[in-house]
C-alpha cells in the first residue's frame, strides 16, 4: 500500500513551467506503475503521463513534447516537469499508482488504486 501526497502546483503565466511532485509513504515506488491525471471544472479527468517500473513512458498527445514524467525511487517521489504551459493545461493534477509485479502498466484510461489530493496548476494568458 502506498499514501500519495502531491504538491508543486502554483498560477503561472503562459509558456512558463513548473514541476509538480508526488511523495509517496510506504511501498517502495519500484513496486509500482506511477502516473499522472488532471481534471479541470466540468470535464472528465485526463491521464496525462505514466511511467513504468523500468523507467519508460507515455504521454497524452496533448503534452507530448512539453511534460516529462519521472521517478526517485530512492526517495520515493515522482515528477512531473511541465514546460511552455497554455490555459488548456490548468486543472487539478493527480498523481496515481498501480502495483506491478512487471512493466506491465494500467491504461490511463482505468482508475488506478492509490491517488493523492491533488495540487492545483493555474495557467493565465
Amino acid at each position: 500500500q502506498v499514501n500519495l501526497a502531491e504538491s508543486g502546483g502554483a498560477s503561472v503565466q503562459v509558456g512558463e513551467s513548473l514541476r509538480l511532485s508526488c511523495e509517496g509513504f510506504g511501498d517502495s515506488y519500484t513496486m509500482y506503475c506511477m502516473a499522472w491525471f488532471r481534471q479541470a471544472p466540468g470535464t472528465e479527468r485526463e491521464g496525462v503521463a505514466r511511467i513504468r517500473r523500468d523507467g519508460s513512458a507515455d504521454y497524452v498527445d496533448s503534452v507530448k513534447g512539453r511534460f516529462t514524467i519521472s521517478k526517485d525511487n530512492t526517495k520515493n517521489i515522482l515528477y512531473l516537469q511541465m514546460n511552455n504551459l497554455r490555459p488548456e493545461d490548468t486543472a487539478m493534477y493527480y498523481c496515481a499508482a498501480e502495483y506491478s509485479s512487471s512493466d506491465w502498466c494500467p491504461l490511463l484510461s482505468w482508475v488506478w488504486s492509490y491517488r493523492g489530493q491533488g495540487t492545483q496548476v493555474t495557467v493565465s494568458s
